[in-house]
């Protein structure tokens, strides 16, 4: 296991790596999640493995620090992001996220761009969303004021979400589930999507194909990001399909500059 400080306070960021080839790439987990747990099936497949890898997890989640007085923005994320990557001797990574990560990946992408040579987002978060009371996910822990998700609120979400997204979840620093959550529901100005679109890097977004057409799909494409259907999965891709997710990563990864 690697660690990098990446705050002032001396908070850490900490990832596993695996040995290989540049570009390094670098996986980027989602809300409530690790990367470890989610990425490293897929990151040895022979047909991703051979590249330096580095299973990251942000600050808040996972095997890193959990401070309490980080505000978790979006911005914050990438930027802590940024440092990690920096102090690990990272440039023009090849970066494939999943969902929030995936959101924190187009930010680092903008405000970082000699990190970033290739994005591939993992049903990654383009649009604000409504925070709704009783739901799942981001917007169901938004729903919840601070102070109310600290109180009790958490039971209520480790109740909702089930074992499995709980198994990781708990390893999350509550202040930190909730104000990224917060702040992802929030989403940006300008906005995920619309940063997206000015990247300059080939991008590729993949989606379950079972729940239909991505939502402004054509005006991505036309700005040059590839949208990729896989099959036989819901959100979690690399778990639910490993052998699909791992495919189409490797095409997207295979894809000529300017595609």
């Amino acid at each position: 296991m690697r660690a990098t400080t990446v705050t002032t306070g001396g908070d850490r960021i900490r990832w596993v790596e695996l040995p290989g080839k540049e570009p390094a790439r670098v996986y980027v987990h989602g809300l409530g999640a690790t990367s470890p747990a989610y990425f490293t099936e897929v990151a040895v497949h022979p047909l991703l493995a051979g590249h330096r890898s580095l299973l990251i997890d942000l600050l808040g989640h996972g095997l890193s620090d959990r401070p309490t007085d980080f505000d978790y923005t979006l911005e914050s994320h990438a930027d802590a992001l940024a440092r990690a990557l920096e102090s690990a001797d990272v440039t023009g990574a090849e970066v494939i996220a999943h969902s929030m990560g995936g959101s924190v990946a187009v930010v680092l992408a903008a405000r970082h761009p000699h990190l970033v040579s290739r994005l591939v987002l993992v049903d990654a978060n383009l649009d604000p969303i409504t925070p709704t009371p009783g739901a799942g996910g981001s917007g169901g822990i938004a729903a919840y004021g601070e102070d109310e998700f600290l109180a009790g609120g958490w039971e209520e979400v480790r109740d909702r979400v089930g074992p499995g997204w709980w198994s990781t979840m708990r390893l999350a620093g509550r202040e930190a589930l909730h104000r990224s959550a917060t702040h992802l529901v929030r989403g940006t100005v300008p906005t995920l999507r619309e940063l997206l679109v000015e990247l300059k890097t080939p991008r590729t977004y993949l989606l379950p194909e079972a729940v239909g057409p991505l939502p402004g799909a054509d005006a991505l494409t036309r700005a040059g990001v590839s949208v990729v259907p896989v099959p036989d999965c819901g959100h979690n891709i690399m778990l639910d399909n490993p052998q699909g997710f791992v495919r189409a990563t490797a095409a997207a990864l295979a894809l000529p500059e300017g595609t």
